[in-house]
């Protein structure tokens, strides 16, 4: 049998939120009632619901003890929806920021354009097209050894190797070879 502290904690560990998002987190709540299970928002409708039936039947006990559950789930849900705008703000501005940086950076490149200064090659256009000169050779441009011509070689060819010699100088003289041999 298990002890009731190791259970008690797992189960309180399991429905606090540790962050994330909150507001689409399924939940396991352990009312009254039972379990009721799922997101924040389907938790408080079901508690409201109970609520309501509660009340129908006359029983004020049960009505603000559903009451107080969706309560629980409501402040959770809010403080959760308040930190998803508190992030979505703080995000909001960074890009201001960073959009307003860009801006800035913009306008001293075009006024450094515009002013002769600080000519950066890396902003002077660039041609699409290698120019070749009159005699088709590169007009400037670095030789590189794709762009080489190949070379034909320079060394004369080889001679031709004498035909090779049927018979090793270890070999038994031709006369030898054709004699018949045991099978016959």
């Amino acid at each position: 049998m298990r002890s009731s502290k190791s259970r008690s904690r797992s189960k309180n560990n399991r429905n606090r939120p540790s962050g994330g998002n909150v507001v689409n987190r399924v939940f396991d709540s352990s009312g009254p009632e039972g379990k009721v299970r799922g997101t924040p928002q389907q938790i408080i409708d079901k508690y409201n619901q109970l609520a309501r039936d509660a009340q129908l039947s006359g029983d004020r006990v049960a009505t603000e003890n559903f009451q107080q559950h969706a309560e629980h789930y409501l402040r959770l849900l809010s403080e959760a929806q308040r930190e998803q705008e508190a992030r979505r703000e703080e995000q909001e501005r960074q890009n201001r920021e960073r959009q307003a940086e860009r801006d800035r950076e913009r306008a001293e490149r075009q006024e450094r354009q515009s002013n002769g200064k600080g000519s950066d090659p890396t902003e002077q256009p660039q041609p699409d097209v290698i120019e070749v000169d009159a005699a088709g050779e590169d007009a400037g441009l670095v030789e590189t050894p794709e762009s080489k011509p190949m070379k034909t070689s320079t060394r004369k060819p080889r001679a031709p190797r004498p035909p090779k010699d049927e018979t090793p100088s270890d070999a038994v003289p031709d006369g030898d070879q054709d004699t018949p041999t045991a099978a016959e």
